[in-house]
């Protein structure tokens, strides 16, 4: 088992730098951490191979971000502001019910595809059972635009009589993106069981309009 690693004294940390030469090698320093993150895990991801890769020393990341840990924690609010600011273009509430439901669906299937690194490090915060989302305000204040997003389509729709009532928008939220989500965190499983093709574009294509339909059939009212 690897020694935990531990944030450099305080007085070898480095003086500070300009801001925009600071927030620049932030945002390197976490761009780096993600794709070392969601590669090794927290245990296994190497803060001397960030620094290395970002041409930094190993001091300025713990200058920065203190400990191994809060870097992990800035780079899950990197990754999950990344979804959320994607969320916040989809203007729901200009689509009809139907259209909203299905565009919503559409959306999540498309990110979580084009993303495989951010599935990857969602699963490895769940194995250390959420702990830093939980410590993260931030990371908990993020999730309400899209359940009041939701919870407004579904209001839209059981007023136009086209969703059923009693529909809990986290509920639905949760269903979706466990469909969606599925379809990378175990393609690699599910494609060795079962010799089926989850890879190519016909076959995304294909789950990505039957999660739609399924998203769709569930909520609507006939």
């Amino acid at each position: 088992m690897r020694p935990k690693e531990k944030p450099v004294a305080d007085d070898a940390k480095q003086p500070p730098v300009r801001r925009r030469d600071r927030e620049r090698t932030k945002r390197e320093i976490l761009e780096i951490a993600f794709a070392e993150f969601a590669e090794n895990g927290l245990a296994g991801g190497n803060t001397d191979a960030i620094a290395a890769r970002a041409n930094i020393t190993k001091r300025l990341i713990f200058y920065y971000f203190n400990s191994k840990e809060e870097l992990f924690t800035a780079v899950l609010e990197m990754a999950y502001a990344k979804m959320r600011t994607a969320e916040q273009e989809l203007h729901l509430e200009a689509l009809e019910p139907e259209a909203a439901i299905r565009r919503l669906a559409e959306f999540t299937f498309d990110f979580d595809q084009a993303n495989p690194e951010y599935v990857r490090l969602v699963t490895i915060e769940n194995i250390h059972r959420g702990r830093h989302i939980r410590g993260s305000k931030k990371l908990r204040e993020m999730t309400r635009p899209i359940v009041s997003q939701i919870a407004a389509v579904l209001d839209r729709g059981i007023r136009a009589g086209a969703i059923r009532p009693g529909i809990d928008p986290i509920e639905l939220h949760m269903s979706l993106n466990a469909l969606c989500f599925f379809s990378v965190a175990n393609r690699h499983t599910f494609e060795a069981q079962f010799a089926t093709d989850m890879s190519s574009q016909k076959a995304k294509a294909q789950r990505r309009l039957e999660i739609a339909d399924l998203l769709w059939r569930y909520v609507r009212s006939d």
